[in-house]
């Protein structure tokens, strides 16, 4: 009887992640799959971001994938943002890769995740061939990494603008320095990526100011109380140059840290397929063993960040005043 069971929700799981993976995007759909509570603010820039998915259609992979499509179609989303980890477990080895088909292009197949796609590399993307990353830019119109770091700036229906600057933070981070397996992220120069990243910064009139990178400063996951390093790196820049939220994955869960005494939001998206444990910290806003993903929204006065898990489920919402 149990084996009985077990093959009943096993065939129920292939059943559902086959008709994702075949699912006809109609009005019909996006209206009868709508997610409850998921709403913008006025005249805004909305995006999704998404960390740690290239499994290959596996952990909630397709599952996380069908939401952020409904998600992008129901906030009329402009972009979508990967923090990395773009492929498990070594990256890819070309621009040929199956990987692209199987674990990216067949995935997010819906007509709102083809919206450009801004990205940073993870460690396992250093794995294999991370230049590759970069080269499929230029074979793909929607992914967008051309160069290892790299700032956008966009510009609000009222007129004022949102840098966005983009980090490779396995180059900067002190932890990869002294080991074997990374050794092919040393092969930058770390400081003239932070001398730019402070030139960016303090020459930008942007009125909002977001950082993205792969590794986390503050978790409350598995990371907690190792991230010192990279921390007293980039924590400095950020405070100085009034950057209100650093964006990053790495952690496999969704989370929004604030710390006492600072205007500057932390969020991880890393919950792009595989879930991973969290715990409430000292600093903890919202923390969630969960796959999903972070939707934003922005505009001259406010930003907004919503956690949606891979059922279409709002599971935290967050909204920071230009001024706070």
């Amino acid at each position: 009887m149990i084996k009985k069971t077990l093959l009943l929700i096993t065939l129920g799981l292939c059943s559902i992640q086959s008709v994702l993976a075949n699912v006809t995007y109609t009005d019909v759909l996006y209206e009868q799959q709508k997610i409850a509570n998921l709403t913008v603010l006025p005249k805004s820039l909305n995006f999704t971001v998404i960390g740690d998915w290239g499994h290959n259609g596996h952990f909630y992979q397709k599952d996380v994938a069908h939401q952020l499509e409904i998600a992008m179609f129901q906030t009329d989303g402009d972009f979508t943002i990967s923090t990395g980890d773009n492929f498990y477990p070594n990256g890819v080895a070309s621009v040929n890769d199956p990987l692209w088909q199987s674990a990216y292009e067949d995935i997010y197949h819906g007509p709102h995740t083809f919206e450009p796609w801004y990205v940073v590399l993870g460690n396992h993307d250093y794995l294999g061939n991370a230049q590759a990353q970069l080269d499929y830019s230029k074979k793909s119109q929607r992914w967008n990494l051309p160069a290892r770091y790299y700032s956008k700036t966009f510009t609000l229906k009222g007129g004022e603008q949102i840098l966005m600057v983009f980090l490779d933070t396995n180059t900067l981070n002190p932890e990869y320095k002294t080991r074997e397996k990374y050794k092919a992220t040393q092969g930058q120069n770390s400081q003239a990526q932070l001398t730019w990243l402070n030139s960016q910064l303090e020459n930008s009139q942007a009125r909002w100011k977001i950082v993205v990178g792969h590794h986390p400063l503050y978790s409350s996951g598995k990371r907690y109380g190792l991230t010192e390093g990279l921390r007293n790196l980039l924590e400095p820049i950020f405070e100085q140059n009034g950057v209100q939220a650093y964006i990053a994955g790495h952690e496999h869960d969704l989370q929004h840290n604030q710390i006492d005494g600072s205007k500057l939001d932390h969020f991880v998206s890393g919950g792009g397929s595989e879930a991973r444990y969290v715990k409430q910290r000292e600093f903890t806003r919202f923390a969630e063993a969960t796959p999903g993903f972070l939707s934003f929204s922005i505009n001259n006065e406010a930003l907004k960040a919503t956690a949606i898990n891979y059922k279409g489920e709002v599971r935290y919402s967050t909204q920071k005043r230009f001024d706070q």
